[in-house]
């Protein structure tokens, strides 16, 4: 079978790989134990799934859930087969699901929510200049909302209970940023003791900003301080600031503020650009 993989985030806490089916053999696959947990969403195609001798038909309306260890094998009824496996770490999983690492295996159906979460995630990892941290917000976000199909009782134990709860959370999780926005999504919740997928809801509810925009937004004040002072060397800059690189900080603080680093150096410095 000419089987394409294509790892396009790895991480200790998450992994996302594009894989694709292109000439696959008839029949069923040899039985192998699942060596991961893992979530595979099919994009374009029907594949087969013999799970501890149960039969399931995949496609671009369901999600399959594996866990590890179990017994698998897959067919393939026609060429073409696209599909994303995403690979959470066990101690993300078990945050996801109220504390308990147990997945629940099987296999769903996706809501168009998914798909289009599932596809946005995609292209931000294509597009080649995605920050780790918004990636990993949105790949547990992805993650959490299938999960909250399946064991939405596992996925809401642990949430903040309280308005007062959440204030504190959110506020915790502000300081944190303001002292060190290079953190990433899993130390950053574990410094406000609540897990990633609880503190991305529960920071863009209260704020109404995701953490990745609200992140970036004092990235680009420290920018905009550091240009303001006659910082010349952007891609020191873009590596203080921990952008993946010059490109991608020109990017964010275009988009953010609203002109390129260059521009608002001039902008920013003595004269107010006159």
């Amino acid at each position: 079978m000419a089987l394409e993989r294509h790892s396009h985030l790895s991480t200790d806490d998450v992994f996302v790989a594009d894989v694709r089916c292109g000439d696959p053999p008839h029949g069923w696959s040899e039985v192998r134990p699942a060596a991961v947990f893992g979530l595979l969403l099919v994009r374009r195609g029907v594949v087969r799934g013999r799970i501890e001798g149960v039969e399931q038909l995949l496609d671009p309306t369901t999600v399959f859930v594996e866990r590890l260890g179990s017994e698998r094998q897959f067919a393939h009824p026609c060429c073409g087969v696209a599909y994303t496996e995403i690979v959470l770490s066990e101690p993300s999983m078990a945050d996801v699901l109220g504390g308990d690492p147990v997945v629940p295996e099987g296999s769903a159906y996706t809501t168009t929510q998914v798909d289009v979460m599932h596809r946005l995630l995609l292209a931000r990892i294509r597009a080649g200049d995605g920050d780790p941290f918004e990636l990993a917000e949105r790949t547990v976000e992805l993650v959490s909302t299938v999960f909250g199909q399946l064991a939405p009782a596992r996925v809401a134990s642990g949430q903040p209970a309280t308005v007062a709860a959440r204030k504190q959370v959110v506020d915790d999780t502000r300081e944190v940023l303001g002292k060190n926005p290079l953190i990433g999504l899993d130390g950053l919740s574990r410094a406000v003791g609540c897990s990633p997928h609880h503190l991305s809801r529960v920071f863009s509810a209260v704020t109404g900003s995701t953490l990745t925009h609200y992140r970036n937004r004092l990235r680009v004040a420290g920018a905009m301080d550091r240009l303001s002072e006659g910082e010349t060397d952007l891609r020191l800059l873009a590596n203080d600031l921990g952008f993946t690189d010059q490109a991608h900080m020109t990017h964010v603080v275009r988009k953010t503020a609203g002109f390129p680093p260059g521009r608002l150096r001039s902008l920013l410095g003595a004269g107010g650009g006159r």
